[in-house]
């Protein structure tokens, strides 16, 4: 069960956000986004954000990374930084997801609140929606890609097969 929802937001208002990003950081024309240099960049460019690559057993077994979204730091695995700097898309994937966490909800201030109830959060105000939803828009830009296929898309971008689908298919692209 859900235990947390933040302030409804759409895959528009998440591409928007994540075309913003790309605008302010002056890579808003690359397929490719530096993403592992952009933890850096963004260090210096945020006061409260932080991150740091931890071994593997500093987090649980199925946590990649984190976003504390008090602090606005993130904690990473040492395996998972080290193949996203080998260009390896899920983890790509994973480093932009956690920049997705401190933008919606660090920085931007979108609202969340703990939930009580067993019903079911709806997407556009699930945080791991929305951060997944950002990675994808800010990786995988929809305009720059929207002539490419998924298997381009996978070179060009440096992501899963898996990603580059998805995002096709939301443009109504099939491209197989």
């Amino acid at each position: 069960m859900q235990e947390y929802t933040v302030e409804a937001k759409s895959r528009t208002d998440l591409r928007l956000l994540a075309k913003r990003l790309r605008c302010a950081l002056s890579i808003e024309d690359k397929l490719w986004v530096p993403i592992v240099e952009l933890l850096d960049v963004l260090s210096e460019l945020f006061d409260n954000f932080s991150y740091e690559i931890v071994p593997d057993n500093a987090l649980p077994p199925e946590t990649h990374a984190e976003t504390d979204i008090l602090t606005g730091h993130i904690t990473i695995k040492e395996s998972v930084y080290e193949r996203a700097c080998k260009g390896a898309g899920q983890d790509r994937m994973t480093v932009a997801h956690e920049i997705g966490h401190f933008f919606t909800i660090c920085c931007c201030g979108f609202k969340m609140q703990r939930i009580f109830t067993n019903r079911k959060v709806k997407a556009y105000n699930d945080p791991e929606w929305q951060a997944k939803c950002f990675a994808g828009e800010f990786l995988i830009d929809h305009d720059l890609t929207r002539d490419l296929s998924p298997f381009e898309i996978v070179d060009e971008c440096g992501v899963t097969l898996n990603a580059a689908w998805y995002q096709s298919r939301i443009r109504g692209k099939r491209g197989w």
